[in-house]
């Protein structure tokens, strides 16, 4: 069985969740079945994969015509194989006009939604619409769809309702724990500002209205003065969220040391040694599918706090792994905290009684590798979806 997945995300263009989830995938796939990839961005030596910029004639265009744009470069060349699979909205024309034109199941995996990041019109401005069109066309259209968690599956129900639920499976996002594992590293720690000695809290992620970051900038003002705040958070996704960022962060720095910010994008052995060193990571997200990034800093050793929201209670075992915080949203696809100073005065309680107790902290940090290596292993995941692979095919 030859599977052709599609993907605006892969090696070395990676910049999210979605992206290292498709390298893994692939990898682990390719060890069971044939898989070619059509991935957006410059040219890829790896065999099997194709790359494909935007064409020359829409270089002026809205963000998201680009999109169809590369998308329609794809499509021809998906001839051949037995199944498509899409990853973003970004890919999914691609996959359903591949569908369409060879008579082949197309299977979409879903990382996010677009009726639940309303704030892309800021970044997409018109293009939004045509986003969000594509993937409810593509979605109500696919022979199956998988979802990363079972939040995010009831998440697409509730968007979608014309799409029959016997479609919709729950496939979990992995993790490589011989890749992302414990490092100790002063050198690292040195050479970004970070103190081993006093307890930090770390941020992983992009700057988008999604990670919540604005509400951990507010929440970290609350934190004992001891604690050490070390964000690594880049690539915004508009100039706006980058200057409200930039202006809390600045304002924290005024009050406090100890706030380390690392805007560019870290190699894995760094980002370990930050992880590892963490008191706690933090995931103060206000829409998380799953997130990669908690299984990651888990399979480093960090005690994780994260929202209770989407797909992090699935992964992150209160009282356990680590810490949940509550949230009550505003059900208008924002994730809004109905009350922002409740939401902002939880995270840092919570915080607070993580970074402040070291012993409690590495426990959560134990039993969290432990189980991101029991329960999200790729092997465990490449079965699954070929299993529903398969499935679809036969159907």
């Amino acid at each position: 069985m030859r599977v052709d997945i599609i993907t605006k995300e892969y090696p070395p263009e990676v910049y999210g969740g979605a992206g290292v989830h498709v390298a893994e995938l692939v990898k682990a796939l390719r060890e069971r079945i044939e898989v070619r990839v059509h991935a957006f961005g410059a040219p890829r030596d790896e065999p099997g994969t194709s790359s494909y910029r935007t064409p020359a004639e829409l270089a002026h265009a809205n963000a998201a015509i680009q999109t169809l744009g590369t998308d329609l470069e794809i499509v021809t060349d998906v001839a051949g194989a037995d199944l498509v699979h899409s990853h973003t909205w970004y890919a999914n024309f691609a996959g359903h006009v591949a569908s369409l034109l060879h008579g082949i199941p197309h299977v979409v995996s879903a990382h996010s939604l677009e009726p639940l990041r309303p704030w892309k019109a800021e970044q997409l401005g018109g293009g939004y619409a045509v986003s969000s069109f594509i993937e409810k066309t593509a979605y109500e259209g696919a022979a199956a769809v998988i979802a990363v968690s079972g939040g995010m599956r009831a998440d697409i129900l509730r968007s979608y309702p014309a799409l029959d639920p016997a479609r919709v499976h729950v496939i979990y996002n992995g993790i490589d724990v011989d890749a992302w594992h414990p490092v100790e590293d002063p050198d690292v720690l040195a050479a970004h500002g970070i103190d081993p000695a006093r307890p930090s809290v770390v941020f992983v992620g992009r700057i988008t209205r999604q990670k919540g970051l604005p509400y951990l900038l507010r929440a970290a003002g609350l934190l004992p003065p001891e604690v050490q705040l070390v964000l690594c958070a880049g690539a915004p996704d508009t100039p706006e969220i980058l200057a409200e960022v930039e202006g809390l962060v600045h304002e924290l720095q005024e009050t406090r040391d100890g706030v380390v910010w690392i805007e560019r994008m870290l190699p894995r052995h760094e980002l370990c040694a930050i992880l590892t060193a963490a008191t706690t990571f933090v995931c103060p997200s206000v829409y998380e599918p799953l997130g990669i990034v908690n299984l990651e800093a888990m399979a480093c050793g960090a005690a994780v706090v994260g929202t209770g929201t989407g797909g992090i209670p699935e992964v992150v075992v209160d009282g356990v792994t680590g810490r949940i915080v509550p949230i009550d949203q505003v059900q208008d696809g924002t994730g809004t905290p109905v009350d922002p100073d409740r939401f902002v005065a939880d995270l840092a309680r919570v915080l607070t009684e993580v970074a402040t107790d070291a012993e409690r902290a590495a426990a959560y940090g134990r039993a969290g590798r432990e189980r991101a290596a029991s329960e999200f292993s790729w092997a465990s995941i490449a079965a699954q979806t070929e299993e529903l692979y398969r499935a679809v095919r036969n159907a």
